[in-house]
C-alpha cells in the first residue's frame, strides 16, 4: 500500500543536511574538517549506492546521502550487507514488474546490479541453492511505522513465487501456482485481521509476523506457514484519537449484503463505540477482497459465516454500557 507522505521524516532530512559543519556536535578539528569537505564537495551522491562508501560517516553525511538519492527516485541503498530503503510514497510501478525480478534472478554477478529488495531476495534464494545440504536462510525486515516494511514483505514473496515458478517442470507448475496463489493470498487476510489505519500510516501492521517459505531440494516452492507474534489485540476495545480499528470491522460493516446484515446484525447505519472515524473511505476497506483471499486459503464460506459473526458479535459487545449500582449489596 502506498501511504500519503510523512512530512515530519522528509522535513527532517532537510534539516539535517542542511546544517553547517561548524554547528554539529563532533568534538575531533580532523572530523569537522572532512565533514565540511564533504557536504561542499562536488560528489555525486547520487552514485554511491553503497553507504560505507561515504566518508566520514556520520548521520550527517549518510542522511544527505540518502536524501540525495531520494530526489531522483533512488529508493535503495546498501550499507554494507545491509539494504535501506526509503518509502517513495508514490506509485512506482517499473520497480517492482515482473521484468525486473527476471533481471535480479538471471544476473551472472548480482553485486553488478543496483541495491533492491530483489537483489537481496535473490543472494537468498542462491544461497540455498549452491549448497550440498541446504542451511536456512532469513531476511529481517524492520523500521519504524509507514517505513514500507509490509509492502516490502509483498514483494519478497511475490518474488519468490515467481522465481519459484520459473524453476517449475511442467508436472509441477500447477502444484506451485497454487501454492504461490496461496501464499500471496495470505496478505491481504494477514492486512485484513492484523493491520489498522494510524495518524502515520493507513495500513499499519499491528503485529510482527513470521513468514516461512518451503523449498525442495529443486528449489520449487512445496508450501508456506505465517506465525504472528505481538498482536495488538487492546486496539479492538480502545483506538486512540483520529485512529481506527482492525480494517475487518469495517469491511464487514460496508461490505455485507442485506442478508447478511440481517443475519449479522449489522443495521445499515448503525453506530458502534468500538468503530471510530467510520466515515472514512480506505482503499483496504474493500470486503471482497479478503472474502476472497480466505476462499483460496481453504476457509469455505460456511467458516467465513462464523467468524464474521463473531466479529459482529464484538461490535456489539463495544456498545454495552453498565451502570454503577447505587447498593453494591445488591444482587444484580
Amino acid at each position: 500500500m502506498i501511504h500519503s507522505p510523512n512530512w515530519k521524516q522528509s522535513n527532517m532530512l532537510q534539516q539535517v543536511s542542511g546544517q553547517e559543519a561548524s554547528s554539529l556536535p563532533y568534538g575531533s578539528d580532523s572530523l569537522r574538517e572532512d565533514l565540511q569537505i564533504f557536504l561542499g564537495s562536488e560528489i555525486r551522491l547520487t552514485e554511491l549506492d553503497d553507504l560505507t562508501k561515504v566518508n566520514p560517516v556520520t548521520p550527517a553525511t549518510v542522511l544527505r546521502c540518502l536524501q540525495e538519492r531520494y530526489q531522483v527516485d533512488i529508493f535503495y541503498t546498501n550499507a554494507g550487507c545491509t539494504l535501506v530503503a526509503v518509502n517513495p510514497f508514490k506509485p512506482v510501478p517499473y520497480l517492482y514488474c515482473p521484468k525486473l525480478m527476471r533481471d535480479y534472478h538471471l544476473a551472472p554477478q548480482l553485486q553488478k546490479l543496483k541495491p533492491h529488495i530483489f537483489c537481496v531476495g535473490e543472494q537468498t534464494y542462491r544461497n540455498v541453492k549452491s549448497l550440498l545440504e541446504p542451511v536456512n536462510q532469513s531476511i529481517i525486515v524492520s523500521g519504524e511505522s509507514g517505513a514500507g516494511k509490509t509492502w516490502t514483505s509483498r514483494c519478497l514473496m511475490k518474488f519468490y513465487a515467481t522465481v519459484a515458478n520459473s524453476s517449475a517442470s511442467q508436472e509441477s507448475h500447477e502444484t506451485v501456482e497454487r501454492i504461490e496463489k496461496r501464499v500471496l493470498d495470505s496478505n491481504p487476510v494477514m492486512e485484513a485481521f492484523g493491520n489498522a489505519c494510524t495518524l502515520r500510516n493507513s495500513n499499519s501492521s499491528r503485529f510482527g509476523k513470521y513468514i516461512q517459505l518451503q523449498l525442495n531440494r529443486a528449489q520449487q516452492m512445496t508450501g508456506a506457514s505465517v506465525q504472528t507474534y505481538l498482536l495488538e489485540k487492546t486496539r479492538v476495545a480502545y483506538q486512540a484519537p483520529l485512529e481506527r480499528n482492525f480494517h475487518i470491522f469495517y469491511q464487514i460493516t460496508k461490505g455485507a449484503s442485506s442478508s447478511e446484515r440481517l443475519e449479522w446484525h449489522l443495521p445499515q447505519g448503525a453506530t458502534f463505540h468500538w468503530l471510530p472515524n467510520s466515515e472514512r473511505t480506505l482503499e483496504e476497506d474493500c470486503f471482497e477482497v479478503t472474502r476472497d483471499a480466505m476462499l483460496h486459503l481453504g476457509i469455505d464460506h460456511s467458516t467465513q459465516n462464523n467468524i464474521f459473526k463473531i466479529l459482529s458479535g464484538l461490535l456489539h459487545l463495544g456498545n454495552i454500557h453498565f451502570d454503577d449500582s447505587e447498593d453494591e449489596s445488591q444482587v444484580l
